[in-house]
């Protein structure tokens, strides 16, 4: 049963942070930046965050700079639009998977 709760809270905190994402003004953090997915600790005192960006490693890695240092207003916005009694450490990491599919569905379109 924890685990249906973990999952529910992780697609809960991956809608919210995107919606947040969307909000900000920094200019390093790409417009077509998208959160991949979520990953809770067990107690939900850390969290995850996997974003992607189509422009590239390079950029998704400059706009989770951008992101590290909004975490603060993140982590508060999170914490008042989710209700929760402890707000997550939240860790963003650069992930490469939309770059990756893109490729793949340009190799597949050419065969």
């Amino acid at each position: 049963m924890a685990s249906f709760k973990l999952s529910r809270t992780e697609e809960d905190v991956k809608r919210e942070i995107t919606a947040i994402i969307r909000e900000l003004k920094d200019p390093r953090i790409a417009p077509m930046l998208t959160v991949v997915r979520a990953e809770l600790s067990g107690d939900m005192s850390h969290c995850k965050i996997y974003v992607s960006c189509l422009e590239g490693m390079e950029k998704t890695k400059q706009s989770v700079k951008g992101l590290v240092s909004a975490s603060g207003f993140i982590k508060r916005e999170l914490f008042h639009r989710l209700k929760m009694r402890k707000c997550p450490e939240l860790n963003f990491i650069a992930d490469d998977s939309i770059a990756h599919s893109a490729e793949i569905n340009r190799k597949l379109s050419e065969i």
